[in-house]
C-alpha cells in the first residue's frame, strides 16, 4: 500500500443518527428514539467525468437530487489533474455539508459522490463515502448502495491479510479487495472484477481512478445504476434519471446487472459482462424509494405508480367520498385509485416540508396528538366524508393510526385504508434498513387485525400479481423478498437470524 497522499477534509464528527433530518420517513413523533413507519432507503451515488471543467458542482446537484436516497451524510471525492484526490465528506444533507467556498476548491474534471443512509455500520463520519484507497496504480475511490451479505466473511479475510479497516461498512471491504488485487499486478479492469467476485449481495458502484469514471452492479441488479451524458460530453454515473436531469444530462442506459462499464474520455464506455445476468430489481425501488419523475423500464415511476394505484381500486373498491394520499410517496396511488374508482381525489393532509428532527420537547397534548408537526388535515374537506386513505406501505402500523385518529378527529366519518403494495413479511438484507421480523405487524397479524390496530374501518393491500402485472414488463425480473421471503441471493443463515424472528408469517 502506497502512502495516502489524498486531501481527506471532514468535520461534524459524528451526529446520532436518530437525530438526522429524514424528510419522509418518521414516526411523527416528537422523541428521538422515535420508531420508524417506513423502510429507510438505500444510498445514492454519482459520478461525473467532464469534458472539461471542475465537476465538483455537478457532482453536489446530483447528490442534492438524489438526497431522498440516504439524508444520514453525504460525501465528493475530485481527482485533479495529477490524479491526486481531494475529498470532503461529513454528517448531514448535502447542503449542510458543502457550500461555495468548499465546492470552489475541489478542483478537477472527475469526480464521484455518496448520499448514505446507514444499513451496515454506525452513523459516524468515519462511514461517510466515497472511501479512498492508494495503489500503486493511484488513488481509487468508491461509492457503494447496497448491503453485502458476505461484509463479515470478507472483512475478516481482508483484516487477516493484514489490512486496516477504518470504518464498520461492507463498502470498505469492496474497496480493499480491489486495492489488493491492484498490488497483486492486475489492471483496473482485472482487479476490479477480482474484488467483485468475492462479494456476494447487493451493490451498485460508482468508481473512480485517476483517469476513469467506473460502475458496476452485482449480477441481480438489485439497486439501480443508470448512465448518462450531456450536450458537451461529460458522461455522468447516477443511481436514477432524476439525477441526470438536475445538470442537463441525457439518458444513455443503465448499467445492466452483473456489469462492468469504464469510461475515460478518450475511449468511451468500454464494458464487460463480468457477471452473468440474473435481473431482480428491488420492487421498492418501483414502488416508493425512487423519485417518481425517475425513469426505470422507459417510462416515469410516477407512471407505474398511477397504475398500481388503478389496479387496487379494481381489487379492492369500496364506496366513500373522497380518495386523499398520504404525502409524498401516495399521492400518485391515490390518483390512479380515484382515475379508476371514480371517486374524487382530494388533498387533506398537508405536510410541512421543512421541519425536521426537534430539540425542543413539546407539551404533553402536542405529544399526544404526535402528527401536526408533519401533517395537518383539512378539517372543511374531510368534515363529514367518507375517506379512502391511500399509502404505499405498512411496517409498524404507529404512524397509520396516528394519521386515521388525525382524519377522525377533522370530522370524517369513515376511514378505508388502501395500501399500494402488499403487505411486509420479512426483511430486507439487500441495502434497505427494515426491521427485523418481529417488529414488522403484517409478519405478526392478519390484515383484519391490523385494520383493528390502525383504527380503520376497512383495509386492503395491493396483491402480489398486481403490483408486478402492473410493471408491464418480465415479471421475474424483480426481488419482492421483503413481501414472499424468497430471497433470489442466498443469505448466510447467521445473518438471517439477525432478522428473521418468526417461525411463521401472519396467521
Amino acid at each position: 500500500m502506497l502512502p495516502d497522499h489524498s486531501d481527506h477534509s471532514v468535520f461534524a464528527d459524528e451526529m446520532p443518527k436518530n437525530l438526522i433530518n429524514q424528510p419522509d420517513f418518521d414516526d411523527l413523533d416528537f422523541n428521538n428514539d422515535i420508531e420508524t413507519d417506513k423502510p429507510q432507503e438505500a444510498c445514492g451515488v454519482f459520478g461525473v467525468l467532464a469534458a472539461e471543467g471542475d465537476v465538483a458542482k455537478l457532482v453536489y446537484f446530483g447528490l442534492y437530487a438524489l438526497q431522498h436516497r440516504g439524508q444520514e451524510s453525504a460525501g465528493i471525492t475530485v481527482y485533479d489533474d495529477r490524479g491526486t484526490t481531494h475529498t470532503h465528506k461529513a454528517m448531514g444533507l448535502v447542503a449542510q455539508v458543502f457550500n461555495e467556498t468548499i465546492l470552489s476548491e475541489m478542483k478537477g474534471s472527475l469526480g464521484i459522490g455518496h448520499n448514505r443512509y446507514s444499513t451496515t455500520g454506525s452513523s459516524k463520519v468515519c462511514n461517510a463515502q466515497p472511501i479512498i484507497i492508494n495503489t500503486r496504480l493511484g488513488d481509487f475511490s468508491l461509492a457503494h448502495n447496497g448491503n453485502l451479505v458476505n461484509a463479515t466473511e470478507l472483512r475478516g479475510e481482508l483484516s487477516a491479510q493484514g489490512h486496516a479497516l477504518e470504518s464498520t461498512t461492507d463498502s470498505e471491504g469492496i474497496a480493499f479487495a480491489v486495492s489488493e488485487a491492484v498490488e497483486e499486478g492486475k489492471n483496473w479492469q482485472g482487479a476490479i472484477i477480482t474484488a467483485l467476485k468475492r462479494c456476494h449481495g447487493a451493490f451498485s458502484l460508482v468508481m473512480a481512478t485517476p483517469n476513469a469514471l467506473i460502475g458496476a452492479r452485482d449480477a441481480y441488479g438489485v439497486r439501480p445504476l443508470v448512465i448518462g451524458k450531456t450536450p458537451d460530453g461529460s458522461y455522468v454515473l447516477s443511481s436514477e434519471t432524476c439525477g441526470l436531469d438536475i445538470i442537463g444530462a441525457e439518458y444513455v442506459r443503465e448499467v445492466k446487472a452483473g456489469e462492468l462499464v469504464i469510461i475515460t474520455m478518450d475511449k468511451g464506455i468500454e464494458s464487460w459482462q463480468w457477471e452473468e445476468s440474473q435481473p431482480k430489481l428491488c420492487v421498492f425501488e418501483m414502488i416508493y424509494f425512487a423519485r417518481p419523475d425517475s425513469v426505470m423500464h422507459d417510462e416515469s415511476l410516477y407512471t407505474y405508480r398511477l397504475r398500481i394505484g388503478r389496479e387496487l381500486a379494481k381489487e379492492n373498491f369500496v364506496e366513500a367520498d373522497i380518495v386523499i394520499g398520504v404525502p409524498d410517496s401516495g399521492i400518485p396511488a391515490a390518483i390512479g385509485f380515484s382515475r379508476e374508482s371514480g371517486i374524487p381525489y382530494g388533498e387533506a393532509l398537508i405536510k410541512n416540508r421543512y421541519v425536521g428532527r426537534t430539540f425542543i420537547q413539546p407539551t404533553q397534548a402536542m405529544r399526544e396528538s404526535g402528527i401536526r408537526m408533519k401533517l395537518n388535515t383539512l378539517k372543511d374537506v374531510l368534515q363529514g366524508k367518507r375517506v379512502i386513505v391511500i399509502d404505499d406501505s405498512i411496517v409498524r402500523g404507529t404512524t397509520s393510526r396516528k394519521i386515521v385518529r388525525a382524519l377522525r378527529e377533522a370530522g370524517a366519518t369513515e376511514v378505508h385504508m388502501r395500501i399500494s403494495s402488499p403487505p411486509v413479511t420479512h426483511p430486507c438484507f439487500y441495502g434497505i434498513d427494515t426491521d427485523s421480523q418481529d417488529h414488522l405487524i403484517a409478519a405478526q397479524k392478519s390484515v383484519d387485525a391490523i385494520a383493528k390496530q390502525i383504527e380503520v374501518d376497512t383495509l386492503a393491500y395491493l396483491s402480489h400479481d398486481a403490483m408486478l402485472k402492473a410493471t408491464q414488463i418480465d415479471t421475474t425480473h424483480f426481488c419482492t423478498a421483503c413481501f414472499t421471503g424468497k430471497y433470489p441471493i442466498e443469505v448466510p443463515d447467521k445473518l438471517k437470524r439477525t432478522k428473521l424472528m418468526l417461525e411463521n408469517t401472519a396467521t
